[in-house]
């Protein structure tokens, strides 16, 4: 079990109930969590246990990437994860402000108890979980009912990024949303490894990084909101396959109380996402990586030349993540 955890989370509002939940947890584990706020603030945030970062707190940093993130942005959390990198964090917990743990949450270990599904290509792991017409955020719509194997025997897997699902109101898109939105009771059913060659997107509302995988953490930062987390998850997973077995995914470990949304708003976030993230998938496996941890930051930064070249992403997106590369140089150094 990590001996030294951080949590991170972003808001822009004072602390939710969720996240005095989320702190009443951690404090029994004696993990901190890091708050980064944005332009339309909090300016104070009172909940023990808890360490916010205004804006102008976060401009203050001596981090390259401070100074080059967007306003009212969800990509400025990628600078709680410098924080908690800086303070030498065995994992980072990464969740949201409206997520809750359960009676099921506890901290991970990155060695997991978890079977193995052995496939190929999209996955819905919601599938895994509820007989429920329902699937995540990011998931082609060519793919929604595509059928999910039945998984190995339950092992040991060494997995540094795990995924934990959210029951009540899931992270789905607004397709899912519009047309059949309702409350969502996943079954605890065995944590589940997406081996290399399989995808599936995994999202930031309830996420465990350990520190060979920390540079995939990296959120960009041009592109619409709905997908920031969607397409790091890509990039993280066929970084991932460089060196790990692959992706793990928990049955529900946080309830949400979903903050309000816009779903048409959403819908039009979401857009970018229906028509590229198939596209991005191909473009990102017929990549040739280097294998090893070593490699992890040049296979990030080939990852993101990649999808620039093909005009997914816009040319100054590479200096963010040339930016976090250098900062997590910095802040990790011995």
């Amino acid at each position: 079990m990590s001996s030294n955890t951080v949590a991170v989370i972003t808001t822009i509002q004072s602390p939710t109930p969720s996240v005095r939940s989320l702190c009443q947890h951690l404090a029994q584990e004696a993990v901190p969590l890091i708050v980064i706020g944005d332009r339309k603030g909090p300016s104070a945030y009172e909940t023990d246990g808890a360490e916010l970062f205004t804006l102008a707190a976060q401009q203050a940093l001596p981090l390259t990437l401070a100074r080059g993130l967007p306003e009212g942005s969800y990509s400025r959390k990628n600078l709680g994860y410098l924080l908690a990198m800086r303070r030498g964090a065995s994992c980072i917990y990464e969740t949201d402000d409206d997520n809750a743990p359960n009676k099921q949450w506890v901290l991970r270990a990155e060695t997991v108890r978890a079977a193995r599904v052995e496939a190929s290509g999209w996955l819905n792991v919601y599938a895994h979980f509820t007989p429920e017409n329902v699937w995540p955020r990011g998931l082609p719509l060519d793919a929604i009912r595509r059928p999910i194997p039945s998984p190995g025997p339950v092992r040991d897997i060494l997995a540094p990024i795990q995924q934990g699902l959210a029951d009540g109101s899931p992270d789905v898109d607004a397709v899912w949303r519009l047309a059949m939105d309702r409350d969502i009771r996943f079954e605890q059913a065995r944590s589940i490894c997406l081996p290399p060659g399989t995808w599936s997107p995994f999202n930031s509302q309830s996420t465990w990084w350990w520190p060979s995988a920390y540079p995939l953490m990296y959120l960009p930062s041009h592109c619409s909101f709905r997908m920031t987390d969607i397409w790091r998850s890509f990039i993280a997973q066929r970084c991932l396959w460089e060196f790990a077995e692959g992706l793990v995914f928990h049955p529900a470990e946080v309830d949400q109380e979903r903050n309000a949304h816009d779903l048409m708003r959403d819908f039009a976030d979401e857009v970018p996402g229906y028509l590229q993230n198939a596209r991005i998938a191909d473009i990102l496996e017929s990549l040739p990586l280097q294998s090893g941890p070593e490699h992890v930051g040049d296979n990030l930064l080939a990852c993101y030349e990649a999808l620039v070249s093909q005009g997914i992403l816009p040319e100054k997106e590479l200096e963010l993540v040339r930016a976090w590369l250098a900062d997590i140089e910095s802040v990790t150094r011995p």
